[in-house]
C-alpha cells in the first residue's frame, strides 16, 4: 500500500476524552473513531490489525479441531426465557421488540443459540465429541464504556463450545482450549496468563481468565512469579491426546494466579515471598464448564451406548478479539506510539522516501516496494511529498516493526537503513539485504537466483 492512497487519518493532539495509552494511540493512529458511548467505526488500519487476530484464532482453532460457524446478533428472548437468563443477566442485555412486539436483544453471548442448533440436529454419542465457535460481534450495555475498544459495549469476538457425552470428556475440551489460546496468544506477541476466575453469568465451576499483565487493566491480580518464566514456544501438541493437554494445564495452572475476585489469602501465604507478585491485568479470554446447565434447561440429549438419553457436558470458550488490539497496545508502546508485535502488524514493514521526487530515491523504493510484495509481503510506502521528520513520527505512532530508509546520501554508498521500532537500532544495508533480512524476520523463502 502507498500512503499517498491510504485512508489514515493521524491526529497530531489527543483526543480529551482518551485516558489509556490504548484509546490513545488508536484514535490518534486513525485506527478507530467513535460513533457513540463504546461504540466504534473501525478504520482501515484498525480493521487491517483486528484481521490479523481474528486469523490467528481461526487457525488456531482450526489446529484444535474445532469447527467455524456463524450466528445471528439478534436473538429471540424465548430460548432465554427457556434457559432462565432472560430476567437474570441485568441491564446489560440490550433488550428490544421488533415490529410484531416479538422479544429480542442483541446477543451478550451465545450459550442458548447454540445449544438449540445442537439439539435440532445431534441425537447420539457417536457425533460426539463437537466443538463449535463463531467470531462475532457482540453487545453488553455497559453502565459506564471506557478506555476506548477495552471497555466497550460493542466489541467483536470469538465464542466457542463444546458438547461432549461426559464430565471428562468435556473437562479435556476445557484443556485443549486452554492449550489452543495459550498458542494463539503467543503469536500474537502476548504473555496472557491463565488465572482462576469466578463463572459470573455465564455460570460453572471450572474456569480460567486469561490476563495481560499491564498498569491501565482493570483487575488486580496475584500471582507467583514463576509462572511469568513459562512460555509455550514450539512444541507440538496432538490435540486428541488427553494426557498431553493434561500436563499443559497443570503445567501453566498449578502456580498460584488468581483475579482478586478467587484471592485466597490461606493458599496465597503458601507462596514464597520472594515470588509474591500483586499487579494489574487485562482480561482477553476466558474458558469456561458448565457440565449440564444449559443441556438439561434446553433438553439437549443424545443417546449413550446404553440407549438412555442423558444431557450433554458443556463448556463455553472467549477470546475479546477486538479487546486484544487494546491489550497488544497496553503491553507494547512506548512514548513516540504503538510497537506492533510481527504476528499482528497491519504491515510488515514500512519504506520511508527521504526525498520524494528524486528519480533515484524514487526508483529505490519502487524496487523495494516490488520485491517485498512479490514475496507475499505487505509494506506501506511513505510516497508523500512530506518532511522527513513528519514521516517518521507517522511510523512511530502506528507501530510498524520495521522501517527502511531511502535517501540520496546512503544510495550513493548503496545502502540503505533499516530500523527496528521495538530497539531503535538501525543499519545499513544493500537494498536486497534489506529485503532479504524482512523476508528471515517473517519466514518468507525467496527464490533462489
Amino acid at each position: 500500500m502507498r500512503l499517498s492512497r491510504y485512508f489514515l487519518p493521524v491526529l497530531k493532539e489527543t483526543p480529551a476524552e482518551a485516558q489509556i495509552v490504548s484509546h490513545r494511540y488508536m484514535l490518534r493512529a486513525g485506527m478507530i473513531k467513535q460513533a457513540s458511548a463504546g461504540i466504534y467505526s473501525w478504520l482501515p488500519l484498525g480493521f487491517k490489525v483486528l484481521r490479523k487476530i481474528e486469523d490467528i484464532i481461526h487457525e488456531e482453532q482450526a489446529r484444535a479441531g474445532h469447527i467455524p460457524i456463524q450466528m445471528p446478533t439478534i436473538q429471540s428472548a424465548d430460548l432465554w426465557r427457556e434457559s432462565g437468563r432472560y430476567d437474570a443477566y441485568g441491564q446489560e442485555m440490550l433488550r428490544i421488540t421488533d415490529r410484531h412486539d416479538r422479544d429480542m436483544l442483541f446477543t451478550p453471548t451465545a450459550e442458548e443459540l447454540v445449544t438449540d442448533i445442537f439439539r435440532s440436529y445431534v441425537r447420539s454419542y457417536k457425533d460426539l465429541p463437537l466443538t463449535l465457535y463463531q467470531i462475532q460481534w457482540k453487545f453488553r450495555d455497559e453502565i459506564r464504556p471506557r478506555f476506548g475498544v477495552m471497555r466497550g459495549r460493542e466489541f467483536y469476538m470469538k465464542d466457542g463450545y463444546n458438547f461432549d457425552l461426559t464430565k471428562e470428556d468435556a473437562l479435556h475440551a476445557y484443556n485443549r482450549h486452554l492449550v489452543s489460546y495459550l498458542r494463539t496468544y503467543e503469536r500474537m506477541g502476548l504473555q496472557a496468563i491463565p488465572m482462576r476466575a469466578d463463572g459470573g453469568p455465564i455460570g460453572g465451576d471450572y474456569t480460567h481468565e486469561f490476563l495481560v499483565l499491564a498498569d491501565t487493566g482493570e483487575s488486580e491480580v496475584f500471582y507467583d512469579s514463576e509462572i511469568t518464566d513459562l512460555k509455550f514456544g514450539e512444541r507440538e501438541i496432538d490435540f486428541d491426546n488427553v494426557d498431553q493437554c493434561q500436563a499443559v494445564l497443570e503445567e501453566f495452572t498449578s502456580r498460584y494466579a488468581r483475579t482478586d475476585e478467587t484471592h485466597d489469602e490461606a493458599v496465597w501465604a503458601d507462596v514464597p515471598a520472594d515470588r509474591q507478585r500483586t499487579a494489574r491485568g487485562i482480561e482477553v479470554g476466558q474458558i469456561f464448564y458448565f457440565g449440564t446447565k444449559y443441556s438439561e434447561a434446553l433438553n439437549a440429549v443424545v443417546q449413550d451406548q446404553t440407549g438412555a438419553q442423558v444431557p450433554v457436558h458443556m463448556g463455553s470458550h472467549g477470546i475479546g478479539v477486538s479487546r486484544l488490539l487494546g491489550a497488544i497496545i497496553e503491553a507494547s508502546h512506548d512514548d513516540k506510539g504503538i510497537i506492533w508485535p510481527e504476528g499482528v502488524t497491519p504491515f510488515h514493514c514500512g519504506i520511508v522516501n527521504l526525498k520524494q521526487g528524486d528519480d533515484e530515491a524514487d526508483a529505490a523504493c519502487e524496487a523495494l516496494y516490488a520485491s517485498l510484495t512479490a514475496l507475499g509481503l505487505e509494506p506501506l510506502y511513505d510516497d508523500r511529498n512530506e518532511r522527513a521528520g513528519g514521516k517518521f513520527a507517522t511510523m512511530d505512532l502506528i507501530g510498524l516493526p520495521w522501517r527502511i530508509t531511502v535517501g540520496p546520501r546512503g544510495l550513493k554508498n548503496g545502502v540503505v537503513e533499516l530500523t527496528s521500532r521495538r530497539t531503535g537500532e538501525s543499519e545499513e544495508l544493500p537494498p536486497e539485504q534489506a529485503v532479504a533480512r524482512i523476508a528471515k524476520i517473517y519466514g518468507v523463502a525467496q527464490a533462489q537466483g
